[in-house]
């Protein structure tokens, strides 16, 4: 960000392009350069003249002893004689002289030495600037692409959005660093030679813009700051907002680095900005909640209504904007509910933990308490679902679930997806799920999978649950008094009629990789059109005095650039209504019958799973009991919450696991494999 580019480096070691020119000051800059160019040449003479006087010195020394010299310098003597010199002079100027030229010389190229040495540091050190200009212009180049969604590169490595994010945390972060040293460096060296004020406030119609610069970067810092976790987590709006000025930080450092350096970063940014317009299109068709259901924790689950054709992976996401709350605001949440099982529907829980989700609640409870059956719709607008290009947890023999507060959502998804499979084979036979709470109300967060509970053993996989209930102290009580207490929760019934637009999720790949390809003709055919009728050919602007100035030149490549978002665009929104144009079928409402754990055998099956109160677990041992159950097992250990909860499973994964054999034995001991999952960004 500010990635500032001095003219110095540039006239050194870069070709001037028409389009960017140089300016007045570049004139200057460049007759600086080259009087250094000559004071350099003029050091090389004086020390050759140097040399070449005391070796002539050094010669006469040792010719004196000669004979031939003796007869040679009578000679001299007698025809100075007849001179104004006389023998005298001859003498003082092959004998003294040569000791004071030297001196001359000598003091002459010290002087001129420090000169060129003192206009030399300053020349390498805005090469530095430059450099670093040019790490953080790499930086940026990459910066946008892991945050793309329906375009994600990332999903080809098989890396999901939400764990994608934390690489374009790393990549601002670099960018920033480099970019302050840039521009630290850069005003530093004016600084020094006295002209910071007269470059920095500049802003001429050709060559590079360093106001341009000096905005990009103070741009950059404050969305930097505004996005450390201190910030982020406790005045989210204010992280959400300041980082739409990335428009204001792109399009100054357009201005500022000028269009050939701002094609080494427009791959990232015109991916982001075509995903970003695909998205807004998506989400544009408000849907309604379909029903939504708090629990005792100020937790809500809402149901909404989905196209039945489109299928998403277990672990998936959602962004969800509700307009009764906030139209700007976009949130992130797992869907809790699997393709397979629930055709028309999907569902997400949202707990309450911030100004945004305390709204929805009270949006929810408020509409509760009014006590009509039917109310009308709650309108939302969805994008996605984004995830998965494959569940890597299915080629495990067992699975090791480890959930730490509204780290289970991704879980429920995956429980319900292994619930709902109609193939035995390939699927895990046994899930051990260790859900870590800190109050016993946060239990009813299982509500979704209380049948799973029940029913833990299944021809599919057998389900085990522990418990941990670290900040409570309670004695006698089991997963049945929990399902009781915690899993009666108040249910809101919405009118389906609100619904008729369901969730239909992103376009195709092939449909995608077909936008992205005509994206880019568009926009080389925008670019070449404005560029042969506006700005003179290249041979008229070298004899023209008056060249093309380099903010046209920027202004030409962002208009190309908007009307291809515009062209393209027109063809997403045909392509959208013509899914939209099918309408949806009635949504048949899945009814959530009341468990009855009064039969003896659901008694029973509730006593297999364990409940602890007041501690943490204890991995070693957990990990201890798969090495009994599950003897040279390939076991997953997928794990979702606090990042301390994430390290110490990750020990134990480490301290546990023997995946290697030596000997061409077979394996006797578990095979732990680790992975971490996301439910927030």
């Amino acid at each position: 960000m500010g990635i500032f580019f001095p003219k110095e480096g540039l006239a050194v070691e870069e070709p001037v392009s028409l389009s960017r020119g140089l300016g007045s000051s570049s004139h200057l800059r460049l007759k600086s350069i080259d009087s250094g160019m000559a004071s350099s040449t003029l050091l090389a003479i004086l020390k050759l003249l140097m040399i070449l006087i005391c070796a002539g010195w050094v010669a006469l020394w040792i010719l004196k002893p000669t004979q031939i010299w003796t007869r040679k310098w009578k000679v001299a003597e007698e025809s100075a004689n007849n001179t104004i010199f006389g023998y005298y002079g001859l003498n003082f100027a092959v004998y003294t002289f040569p000791i004071i030229a030297v001196c001359i010389i000598g003091l002459l190229f010290l002087d001129l030495k420090a000169a060129n040495q003192r206009s030399r540091w300053q020349l390498k050190y805005l090469r530095i600037a430059t450099r670093f200009g040019l790490l953080a212009e790499a930086c940026l180049a990459l910066l946008l692409l892991p945050i793309l969604r329906g375009l994600a590169l990332f999903r080809i490595l098989g890396i999901q959005f939400e764990a994608s994010v934390r690489y374009h945390t790393w990549l601002g972060t670099a960018m920033i660093f480099f970019a302050a040293i840039h521009g630290a460096s850069t005003c530093f060296v004016w600084g020094v030679s006295h002209h910071i004020q007269k470059e920095i406030w500049k802003w001429q119609s050709t060559g590079r813009i360093y106001l341009a610069g000096a905005i990009t970067l103070v741009t950059g810092l404050v969305i930097y700051v505004t996005s450390l976790p201190q910030i982020r987590r406790m005045k989210f709006e204010i992280f959400y907002y300041t980082h739409h000025l990335y428009t204001i930080f792109l399009v100054f450092f357009l201005f500022h680095g000028g269009d050939r350096h701002f094609y080494t970063v427009f791959g990232g940014l015109f991916l982001f900005s075509l995903d970003k317009l695909l998205r807004i299109i998506q989400s544009s068709p408000r849907t309604c909640m379909i029903s939504a259901r708090t629990f005792p924790s100020k937790a809500v689950e809402i149901v909404l209504p989905k196209d039945p054709w489109l299928k998403y992976m277990a672990t998936s996401v959602i962004f969800m904007k509700i307009p009764a709350i906030s139209h700007l605001q976009w949130h992130s949440f797992s869907i809790i509910s699997s393709s397979r099982a629930e055709n028309q529907t999907m569902s997400v829980i949202i707990k309450s933990e911030g100004w945004w989700t305390n709204s929805l609640y009270d949006l929810i409870q408020a509409e509760i308490e009014k006590g009509a059956d039917k109310r009308k719709g709650i309108p939302v607008a969805i994008e996605g679902p984004y995830g998965p290009a494959s569940l890597d947890f299915l080629k495990y023999d067992s699975l090791l679930l480890v959930a730490g507060g509204s780290g289970i959502t991704p879980f429920l998804s995956i429980l319900e997806e292994l619930n709902s499979s109609s193939s035995k084979s390939r699927y895990p036979s046994r899930i051990h799920l260790v859900y870590v709470i800190k109050k016993a109300q946060d239990f009813c967060l299982l509500h979704p999978i209380s049948h799973l509970l029940v029913n833990h053993s299944t021809e599919n996989c057998h389900l085990n649950l522990k418990l941990f209930v670290t900040q409570e102290t309670q004695a006698g009580v089991g997963i049945k008094e929990l399902l009781n207490e915690f899993s009666k929760v108040r249910t809101l019934e919405l009118d389906t009629v609100c619904a008729n637009y369901a969730v239909h999720g992103p376009e195709s790949p092939c449909c995608l990789a077909a936008i992205v390809g005509m994206s880019s003709i568009i926009f080389l055919f925008f670019l070449i059109c404005f560029n042969h009728v506006i700005i003179p050919s290249g041979k008229h602007s070298n004899s023209s005095k008056q060249k093309t100035p380099s903010w046209m030149v920027d202004l030409l490549l962002i208009a190309a650039f908007v009307l291809a978002l515009a062209c393209n665009g027109l063809v997403a929104v045909l392509l959208r209504w013509r899914r939209l144009k099918k309408g949806i079928q009635p949504i048949s409402e899945k009814d959530m019958k009341p468990l009855d754990l009064s039969s003896a055998e659901i008694r029973n099956a509730l006593e297999e799973h364990e409940v602890h109160f007041g501690g943490r677990p204890n991995f070693e041992d957990i990990f201890g009991m798969f090495q009994e159950e599950t003897c040279g097992s390939n076991i997953g250990v997928l794990v979702c919450g606090p990042e301390t909860l994430k390290e110490s499973v990750a020990a134990a994964c480490r301290k546990q696991s023997n995946c290697f054999k030596f000997g061409g034995g077979k394996r006797t001991e578990p095979c732990f494999t680790f992975h971490s999952l996301n439910f927030t960004l």
